[in-house]
């Protein structure tokens, strides 16, 4: 599954991660166990108010940036979130991951529980814990509630609101650059030497969430610290153009002194070491994405932070099947499969090839053999399902309806549906499947159109438990329509 191409830079949606989380001011960092809560300036936004317009914030930034739609690394780093979620703080939130198709790192999260990553962020975190840490730094954010916090002081200093912000964070991440920029530092120029300030506060505060998530989750606290060191070096390097992170993450040395003290504190933990090549494995499959082209740059660039020899197989693989040399590819994944006989990443990469082959049969016997020892690992389903639409798709339009129930907010499940439900004669469900995946990438007229399809096919095959769900589904489009509108 290719990488989407893109050169857009996540100017204004990066001001998410450090600039735009401000705090009261004069006020001292406080300790980790003293964290404040939600509405301690003001609290007039709600928990409700952030996920409405942060689903809002995805939308419009669906219906323009680009994305990496891969199930097997998406999969991967949503097992390490959930690995971080129980230690992170946030209660309720379930955050959503989205990879974005950029080779800059970065990392940034959004208010209501949305977490966006750079490809290019594998090609700097050289192992697990250490691209681990970025996220933690961002749920901590998101725990901490740093956007709604701030909106609730600033507020009374008439600035703007947190949907006109994220709405200026849409243009810049989106193509328009230095107009999204402009769009919020412009409303806020006379505050801006405040804010720098501010965020710092907030800066140590996801800092401090984010390695007690690290060190209470099994892995290494000191990885936050060497990965903002590495970030420092590089953008030395690099003069005026820093990583992306650091230009919305101010990093200064007293910052990176406090961190790697308190990283110390936490390292007693006696952190768990990965084991296995899986991180490494998932690296090189998003960087040989990224480097279409030139696959031996990737390998140069793994054995130089000594990846895991079996990784580099893994590496050579994807080389054959992305340039057609299908037979060479799938005995190179069955070679890795014998030896790591319950690597999911391994044998769902296998399919997945037999699939870019248009070995269809192949691909679901490959992805069935998976399900039947690991009945709920998304990518296998999303193999196989997209393998049966010729053979059999009533059987996809069955387990994508399940699928999408579990995972509604995935708008690739909801394409797939559409098609199964199409080529099954379930008229009115392709209908509403494509109504849904409109909606989701911020389309919502055209959704609205595709409802009206629906209904009128749910009646006219008498499915009413449908037409019953088409409209409230109509409902919820209008409430989404309605938040939509603060970004245009």
């Amino acid at each position: 599954m290719p990488i989407l191409p893109s050169n857009r830079l996540l100017l204004g949606a990066l001001l998410l991660g450090g600039a735009l989380f401000l705090a009261t001011p004069h006020a001292s960092a406080p300790q980790a166990s003293a964290l404040p809560e939600l509405g301690d300036p003001g609290g007039s936004y709600s928990q409700q108010d952030e996920y409405r317009l942060g689903r809002a914030w995805l939308r419009a930034f669906r219906a323009h940036a680009g994305q990496w739609r891969d199930p097997i690394t998406a999969d991967y780093v949503d097992s390490l979130v959930l690995r971080l979620l129980p230690n992170a703080q946030l209660q309720d939130i379930r955050p959503i991951i989205v990879l974005v198709s950029s080779r800059a790192l970065n990392a940034f999260a959004v208010p209501g529980g949305v977490i966006g990553i750079n490809t290019g962020l594998f090609s700097y975190a050289p192992d697990r814990d250490a691209f681990a840490s970025v996220i933690a730094h961002e749920m901590g954010h998101l725990s901490q509630h740093h956007f709604a916090r701030e909106m609730a002081r600033s507020e009374n200093a008439q600035l703007p609101t947190m949907a006109a912000l994220l709405a200026g964070m849409v243009l810049g991440a989106t193509g328009g650059g230095s107009l999204g920029v402009a769009t919020i530092a412009g409303t806020q120029a006379a505050t801006l030497q405040n804010q720098l300030t501010y965020s710092r506060r907030y800066e140590q505060e996801a800092d401090r969430v984010g390695l007690q998530a690290l060190a209470r989750s099994g892995m290494d606290p000191m990885a936050m610290p060497r990965m903002f060191r590495a970030m420092q070096q590089l953008a030395s390097m690099q003069g005026n153009t820093p990583p992306e992170f650091l230009l919305s993450h101010p990093m200064t040395s007293s910052r990176l002194s406090d961190t790697t003290s308190l990283a110390q504190q936490y390292a007693g933990n006696n952190p768990q070491p990965e084991v296995g090549p899986d991180y490494d494995m998932i690296r090189a499959r998003a960087m040989r994405a990224m480097s279409m082209e030139d696959p031996q740059a990737v390998r140069t660039r793994l054995e130089q932070d000594n990846a895991d020899p079996l990784a580099l197989r893994y590496l050579a693989a994807l080389t054959a099947s992305v340039q057609d040399r299908h037979d060479e590819a799938l005995a190179a994944f069955d070679a890795l499969a014998a030896e790591l006989p319950d690597n999911l990443i391994v044998t769902a990469s296998a399919a997945d090839a037999a699939l870019d082959a248009g070995r269809r049969d192949e691909a679901v016997a490959r992805s069935e053999r998976i399900l039947r020892l690991t009945p709920g690992y998304y990518p296998a389903r999303m193999i196989r399902d997209e393998a049966l639409l010729g053979a059999d798709p009533q059987q996809a339009f069955r387990d994508l309806r399940e699928l999408a129930a579990q995972r509604p907010e995935e708008p690739d499940i909801w394409n797939l549906l559409a098609e199964a439900a199409g080529r099954s004669g379930n008229d009115g469900w392709g209908h509403l499947a494509l109504a849904e995946r409109l909606q989701l990438v911020g389309n919502i007229d055209d959704a609205m159109a595709q409802l009206d399809m629906a209904e009128q096919a749910s009646q006219e095959s008498g499915d009413y438990a449908l037409t019953a769900r088409i409209r409230e589904r109509r409902e919820a489009y209008r409430g989404y329509r309605e938040t939509l509108e603060n970004f245009r």
